[in-house]
């Protein structure tokens, strides 16, 4: 049954890369007269930088210190513009997380790469939130904060978390109460989740989208608001294409197609604990919290959409032949996708011939390599790098024909609504 007081908002990185970006994101809440949990991304490029960091101390190369400092830095500069010197209750929290993390860091890692990396880029999230909720409560927003990790639970797939949600469902409605007494507003993280065991979990990545629909879920919420910096969803990244379309309205199953086909306007994951419970979702601009935004919502009338561009770099075009060129037949694709399965390379193409089979995934510099090694046990493997993945829905052929020309296309699948292409990566 829908709680129709109750609606939550995700803001993204780029919405809280600076106090300035913090004071709007309080603005758009004060705005609002509905009960409301907030889910927050890390600031600005943090999430990258915790990467980085991750990488230097898995190496051993103690490089990574100077972005710890950046890290630092940056955060603590947001406080400074945020909260005066004499009232400034946030800096000993924000240092006693900095703290935390730098104990971690000058440990040993442990031997499981996806462990560690939830245990260090988990900060990200801990850090905005401290700030964003101190700075709400220090201009009287009726709030309180929430350590997510003590709501969501999930199991111990790290890097990729599986939320149980009976578990979580139960913990959400002990958690988040609206009641004349209680807060109208809970600020928590996005991308974490906790486990019996107390560790945390990430939920993939860009997941704080996935966050924000499970808590929607969990709490039969009216709706879901991602706040980003653009209007709305966009018929192709700007960044990447010019002459981009906002798109008024796009069914669930829509979003699920781009999301599968590496649109980052959405998580992946996000639509299905929506669409379970018919819960709307609206893609709005912080820049512009007035403005009409997308609507994706359960929709069985046909939408009529624009070509819909789709562009995922840095891939790797790997072409498996059998050392007995015998067919490609079920138990060739059963060791191929086992071991894909055990390296997490997950496979955004396939196409198979009578002896041979092609993958195009992403170049997961930590995993890709291991799975490389084990298919050559079974399999003459080729691979091109510096790849891109192009998928076109609703193309036309004068669409193919802009976005392939003075382009090698390496691999091709057309269906009638969609066509994905393997190119060069040139310019």
């Amino acid at each position: 049954m829908e709680n129709s007081s109750v609606r939550v908002f995700k803001f993204g990185g780029a919405s809280v890369k600076s106090a300035e970006g913090v004071k709007k994101l309080v603005n758009i809440l004060n705005d609002q007269n509905d009960s409301l949990v907030v889910v927050v991304s890390a600031m600005g490029k943090t999430t990258r930088l915790l990467e980085r960091m991750l990488k230097g101390y898995i190496d051993g190369n103690n490089a990574f210190w100077q972005d710890f400092d950046e890290l630092k830095r940056f955060h603590l500069s947001i406080i400074e513009n945020l909260f005066c010197v004499k009232d400034n209750s946030c800096k000993p929290k924000v240092d006693k997380l900095l703290g935390d993390l730098e104990t971690m860091l000058r440990g040993k890692p442990k031997d499981d790469y996806n462990y560690c990396y939830d245990q260090l880029v988990c900060y990200g999230e801990l850090l905005s939130t401290a700030i964003i909720a101190d700075y709400a409560k220090s201009v009287r927003l009726d709030s309180q904060y929430v350590d997510i990790r003590g709501v969501l639970q999930s199991d111990e797939t790290y890097r990729e978390g599986n939320i149980d949600f009976n578990a979580s469902r139960l913990l959400s409605n002990k958690t988040f109460i609206f009641k004349h007494e209680s807060p109208r507003i809970y600020i928590t993280q996005g991308f974490i989740a906790g486990t019996s065991k107390g560790t945390t979990i990430t939920l993939g990545r860009e997941g704080s989208d996935y966050t924000a629909a499970i808590l929607a879920n969990l709490l039969n919420a009216k709706d879901v608001t991602i706040w980003k910096d653009v209007e709305g969803v966009l018929n192709a990244d700007p960044r990447t294409f010019a002459n981009t379309i906002k798109l008024s309205r796009v069914s669930f199953k829509e979003a699920i197609e781009m999301a599968y086909c590496g649109a980052q306007i959405i998580h992946p994951k996000t639509i299905k604990p929506l669409e379970n419970k018919s819960i709307k979702l609206f893609v709005k601009s912080f820049l512009k919290p007035h403005a009409e935004g997308t609507l994706v919502y359960q929709c069985d009338s046909a939408i009529d959409y624009p070509p819909m561009l789709i562009k995922k770099s840095n891939q790797v075009l790997i072409s498996l032949t059998p050392l007995d060129f015998s067919f490609v037949i079920e138990d060739c694709l059963s060791k191929i996708f086992a071991t894909l399965y055990k390296y997490r390379v997950k496979a955004n193409l396939i196409q198979s011939s009578a002896i041979s089979f092609s993958i195009c995934v992403d170049n997961e510099e930590h995993f890709l390599p291991g799975a490389i090694d084990e298919l050559n046990r079974n399999f003459e493997v080729r691979y091109n790098k510096n790849l891109e993945l192009l998928t076109i829905r609703h193309y036309t052929n004068e669409t193919i024909i802009e976005h392939t020309k003075d382009k090698n296309i390496y691999l091709e699948q057309k269906t009638r609504s969609t066509v994905r292409l393997v190119l060069d990566n040139q310019q």
